[in-house]
């Protein structure tokens, strides 16, 4: 049954390929005949991105015959899904190959994302490593398996980044409270630090009509929140073929309109979004929603204007302030998040300054403070005089600290308010976690059975540990 399964499945999958740029140019067909399914273990690095179109891929082998099972229990197979912002790719990658042959020597494994994409070389040198796939080909692993014996040298399967125009749908079902929903792939802007184009190419989305779909899918899987995930979301509105990107008469705001009406989901929450992008008819419609959380993300990066120019952002720290400004005057309580980065080429100690400054009295709720890594290809490297790494990692524990501070601050503003919490996992004291609308983590006395459930809670106080205690407005 799996054989008959594995070579229907791979003709259709030829035929596909065979409409595509990126072809690879022998036939695959997965040989391995066992009494039993044939094991699969995933490891993911990275973004909510990767992690849905991790699922994705599991969901594909699982329907070619494989068993997920987890990393640590010795897999036939293993996928590590890489990631490329930080300069640990290759660390991390390396650790995870030892990782999984430590628990099989004899396992096959493969390794797939944004690493994979930009230093396909350099990875398939790597001890262990039996096949490298790039950001086209990842979505075809099950037709790239001849079979699960060891190989003398890596097969390496990527095509250039400028010929990979298709958008595969994706998303990830984790616990069964939130689902990553990917929405959009690729970006076309180009900061001078960033790889992420280079590794995932041109911007491009699904239709609006096929994202509903899959929201409505995982509504009926149980889940209660979605998070919209992509590189740049609020660009959606490319629409991808097999051979080209055209720009469709969608958009963003017209996207989380229609998923406004999905019965079944009770919060969508928005990852990350451009704050040149974030404009007041999106913002306003978040306000008088139905299901959007009370919640932004907000890349910022520097608060020096100067430093913004050259990391080629399109925008200034002005216009930063007046989404800040506009979000709290529609929604007093929302949850503000801020991406920071220190130490980027030429960063002076008042360039500093200002970041900490603008930062500090900006209304917002926490940080995710990145120190500047060098990235191979990027113009961030001859930007300016590179700042020594113990420099970077202060202005990085300084800035940290201002998001605690915020936080606290933050949280401490909600004590006293009712809040709905869909909770999300339990801990051995008898306390269960979950976060509010507007992103609050928030603990009550209880067991497994209100996992996944929205309740009532009104927001008590702070713990020592930072998370907020409630109870229950109705038992």
């Amino acid at each position: 049954m799996l054989s008959g399964l594995l070579k229907a499945t791979f003709t259709v999958w030829q035929e596909s390929q065979n409409e595509q740029n990126c072809s690879p140019s022998s036939s695959y067909l997965r040989a391995r005949m066992k009494s039993e399914s044939p094991t699969v273990a995933f490891h993911t690095l990275g973004c909510k991105l990767n992690f849905a179109e991790t699922s994705t891929i599991a969901r594909q082998l699982r329907d070619n015959g494989f068993k997920k099972v987890e990393f640590e229990t010795g897999a036939d197979l293993y996928v590590i899904n890489t990631c490329s912002v930080t300069d640990n790719a290759d660390k991390e990658c390396r650790q995870l190959i030892r990782k999984a042959l430590a628990q099989n020597a004899d396992a096959f494994i493969t390794v797939v994302g944004c690493y994979a994409q930009l230093r396909p070389e350099e990875v398939a040198k790597m001890e262990g490593v039996d096949l490298v796939l790039g950001a086209n080909e990842k979505f075809n692993l099950a037709g790239f398996l001849n079979d699960l014996n060891k190989k003398s040298s890596a097969s390496i399967h990527s095509c250039e980044i400028e010929n990979v125009h298709a958008y595969t749908a994706a998303y990830a079902i984790g616990d069964r409270t939130r689902a990553f929903l990917k929405v959009q792939d690729g970006c076309d802007y180009t900061c001078s630090y960033c790889t992420i184009p280079m590794a995932r190419g041109a911007s491009r989305s699904d239709t609006i009509s096929n994202i509903v779909e899959q929201a409505k899918q995982i509504a009926q899987a149980g889940v209660k929140e979605i998070v919209l995930t992509g590189v740049n979301i609020g660009d959606f509105g490319a629409v991808s073929g097999s051979s080209t990107i055209k720009k469709s008469e969608e958009n963003f705001l017209q996207l989380i309109t229609a998923l406004d009406e999905v019965e079944g989901i009770e919060r969508f929450r928005i990852s990350s979004i451009e704050p040149n992008l974030l404009n007041d008819q999106i913002i306003r419609f978040v306000a008088a929603s139905k299901r959007f959380a009370a919640h932004f993300h907000i890349p910022l990066q520097s608060g020096s204007d100067r430093i913004l120019k050259l990391m080629r952002r399109r925008y200034l720290r002005g216009l930063y302030a007046d989404r800040v400004a506009l979000i709290r005057s529609t929604m007093p309580h929302c949850c503000i998040g801020v991406d920071v980065i220190t130490g980027f080429p030429g960063e002076t100690e008042a360039d500093f300054q200002e970041t900490y400054q603008f930062l500090q009295e900006l209304e917002v709720s926490y940080f995710h403070v990145f120190t500047y890594s060098e990235r191979p290809g990027t113009d961030a490297m001859t930007a300016g005089e590179a700042v020594p790494m113990s420099v970077r990692k202060q202005r990085n524990k300084m800035l940290r600290i201002l998001s605690a501070k915020k936080q606290h601050a933050f949280y401490h503003s909600q004590i006293g308010t009712v809040r709905k919490v869909i909770f999300e996992s339990e801990l051995k004291d008898g306390w269960i976690y979950g976060h509010t609308d507007n992103y609050v983590k928030t603990g009550i006395p209880g067991n497994s059975y209100l996992i996944n459930q929205l309740l009532d809670i009104e927001l008590a106080s702070l713990t020592e540990d930072g998370i907020v205690s409630g109870k229950s407005i109705i038992e």
